[in-house]
């Protein structure tokens, strides 16, 4: 049996939550490899819907879950989590969840420069979620970060906070913040350590041993190809790679051990924030997809620019995140639509281009080439065979195979967990 990673393929919110819970029932550990608490995914199982921006989708099903070196965590955060999942009946110990000794903290100064650069820059904000994940990134390449094994070291603490706090006074004066008083920072972590230490463990060598072991292990990526710091449309991206090949840093094992990439994608196109959006709909159409899609952020709350599906990104996305097959989510938001439309590639002032761009002005300046497809009246809600589909609903996803140049191996029809018609274990490689 192969272990699966799983990464988004469009801008995040592809519905990766619902998937990982599906294919976490075939795993023996599930793995977070990267992101923070700007990310979310909502899983709906019977009438209980869960809401997970750190802990992995795996501790729904009690499965051995870790939060790898690769993601920053907002401790607090996360403990607020843990006692919310908890307050939902799931078992959330540290026999359960394990979170890495060298996975980097995001603290309440992140959070403050994360505000007020956005403010700043007025008209040519990035649009982050405002959690401080960008800044926590930047002190760990800066290597001056707090990470979760120094909670437990008083003294060298102290010098990692005067050496942190040497860099963001200068920052925070400039942008007219109070300085930061680092007894009460070091109080407020030393607060913080019997609280959230039982968790911390080398996750590298307690995953490392599960993989000796022969456990299935389903890596769990968070946003998507298109938010990669490298592959995205950057600037307006979050500030790690999100991208498959993040498994082996983000969590401390081989680059053989990511084993099946898994992209999931949306039948049709969302973003949330800024940046560049080639099939974005401002109409009644774009207003239809996301009333229907309940198209709302699940960590912001922020509604969700909607557009046809984008077979170009896609394209791309699957050959930098080295996907084998995809997941296609919310087919049943579809219904009833008569025509549908999937871009096939762009014109750049005037001139056909079949990818994104990296330039900002070529990707805000890309006008899309559609195919129009014939809808269908009859419901996909639910399905959970090809048989169950109408006729244009599956020419539809056939097509979209053709365009991606990968197989769909998994159709999600609905947010309920069973509701998915599968072609193809990941599993089995």
């Amino acid at each position: 049996m192969a272990n699966v990673t799983v990464i988004g393929g469009q801008w995040g919110d592809e519905g990766k939550g619902k998937v990982i819970d599906w294919l976490a029932n075939r795993a023996d550990v599930v793995v977070r490899f990267q992101g923070g608490n700007n990310a979310g995914h909502t899983i709906v199982v019977g009438d209980t819907t869960y809401k997970l921006s750190l802990l992995p989708s795996g501790v729904i099903q009690g499965k051995l879950s870790f939060i790898g070196n690769g993601v920053v965590v907002d401790p607090w955060s996360l403990l607020d989590e843990i006692e919310r999942g908890r307050g939902q009946g799931l078992a959330l110990t540290p026999d359960v969840l394990v979170l890495a000794e060298n996975a980097t903290l995001v603290l309440p100064l992140h959070r403050d420069l994360d505000a007020a650069r956005e403010a700043r820059a007025g008209a040519n904000k990035i649009g982050t979620t405002g959690r401080g994940i960008g800044p926590a990134y930047e002190d760990k390449v800066g290597r001056r970060a707090i990470r979760f094994a120094d909670l437990t070291d008083r003294e060298a603490l102290e010098g990692k906070i005067e050496r942190l706090l040497a860099h963001h006074d200068a920052l925070r004066l400039g942008l007219g913040l109070p300085q930061v008083q680092p007894h009460e920072l070091l109080a407020l972590l030393l607060d913080l350590a019997p609280k959230i230490t039982p968790y911390v463990k080398p996750a590298w060598k307690v995953l490392g041993d599960a993989v000796k072991d022969g456990k299935r292990v389903l890596f769990e990526g968070a946003q998507a190809t298109l938010l990669d710091v490298d592959h995205g449309t950057y600037p307006y991206v979050t500030s790690s790679n999100t991208v498959a090949g993040q498994v082996a840093a983000g969590s401390g094992v081989g680059p053989k051990v990511g084993g099946y990439v898994l992209g999931i994608v949306k039948a049709y196109t969302t973003r949330v924030g800024e940046g560049p959006f080639p099939t974005e709909l401002s109409d009644e159409i774009g207003r239809r997809l996301g009333e229907k899609g309940h198209e709302f952020g699940t960590v912001t709350g922020r509604p969700r620019r909607c557009g046809w599906f984008d077979a170009a990104l896609v394209r791309q996305s699957i050959a930098v995140g080295g996907v084998e097959g995809v997941v296609l989510t919310k087919l049943d938001i579809l219904d009833g639509f008569t025509t549908l439309k999937v871009c096939t590639g762009y014109t750049l002032r005037g001139v056909a281009i079949d990818h994104l761009p990296a330039g900002l002005r070529d990707q805000a300046a890309l006008e899309p080439v559609y195919e129009e497809l014939e809808g269908w009246s009859g419901s996909t809600q639910g399905a959970r065979s090809w048989k169950d589909l109408p006729a244009n609903a599956v020419k539809y996803v056939r097509r979209i195979e053709e365009l991606i140049g990968a197989p769909v191996v998994l159709l999600s029809t609905s947010p309920q967990r069973d509701d998915i018609i599968m072609m193809r274990d990941p599993f089995q490689g």
